[in-house]
């Protein structure tokens, strides 16, 4: 699913016209960056939470030439599955066997 059928399947489900389902679920995700921006995590229950991981710098390899090179340290968004999103996905997928 991207986001232009999240948005329709959101304003099918709401009733709410598509120009204003698609203003909703921009500033969910607006509101989600700014807080992963921040530092902050955000855990949705029974979904997931979204953390930012700090990276060391380490020694890495240009895979095309070969040579070594100082890679910087850096954070990036991590998402960690919920339990029960989890469980549902498994067991959808031992159903269908």
């Amino acid at each position: 699913m991207n986001k232009s059928e999240l948005v329709q399947e959101f304003a099918q489900e709401t009733g709410m016209h598509p120009g204003a389902a698609e203003y909703v679920i921009n500033e969910i995700f607006t509101a989600m960056t700014e807080s992963l921006v921040k530092g902050d995590g955000i855990e949705i229950r029974g979904f997931g939470s979204f953390v930012v991981r700090e990276y060391a710098p380490y020694k890495g390899r240009n895979p095309k030439s070969g040579t070594s090179i100082q890679v910087q340290e850096k954070k990036l968004p991590f998402f960690k599955v919920g339990k029960e999103l989890k469980e549902r996905v498994v067991n959808f997928n031992v159903k269908k066997k």
